[in-house]
């Protein structure tokens, strides 16, 4: 079936999309929270003084989602960065950052790339400060993380499941 795009399929200022059965799809954030936060910097406070070269940053990320009731789900946003130079750990910073959304009126094709790609991407500027701050307030610059293409993000997940079950059947 061919996507097609009409002036009915544009999203409104409130941002739900209209539907061809006319009901409005929505994304609501309903809550968002910290699951865990912990700031280590082992090297201290000899880390803390100037080095002479920039250190090695380590960051991961991943993302998951769990339904909570009816179209409400919870979705976590993991944030880890590890600094690193002549083989010390200067910091490591792990974030579990979560959100409470409302989804209502897409279709089921669409609930994973709006679960894996849109919540985190509304989630990410938040965890984002909040791993800057925390880096900050451990006495270095502050980690500004780029912007994390979640839908590539979500392809490779895919593509590793797809895999993953085409050994196990093999």
């Amino acid at each position: 079936m061919a996507d097609e795009t009409t002036g009915n399929n544009q999203a409104p200022e409130g941002g739900a999309a209209q539907q061809g059965n006319g009901k409005q799809a929505s994304l609501n954030v309903l809550a968002q929270y910290i699951k865990d936060l912990s700031f280590e910097s082992p090297a201290a406070p000899q880390a803390l003084r100037g080095q002479g070269k920039s250190p090695a940053i380590n960051i991961n990320v991943n993302v998951n989602a769990n339904p909570l009731e009816g179209n409400e789900y919870d979705v976590l946003l993991t944030l880890n960065a590890r600094a690193e130079s002549e083989g010390k750990v200067l910091f490591n910073a792990e974030l579990v950052y979560g959100g409470v959304f409302r989804i209502e009126g897409f279709p089921q094709e669409h609930m994973l790339p709006v679960l894996f790609i849109e919540c985190p991407r509304i989630l990410f500027p938040f965890a984002r400060q909040i791993i800057a701050d925390a880096t900050r307030n451990g006495g270095f610059p502050p980690l500004m993380i780029d912007p994390i293409d979640f839908a590539r993000m979500f392809q490779q997940r895919i593509a590793q499941d797809r895999a993953k079950a085409n050994v196990q059947t093999s």
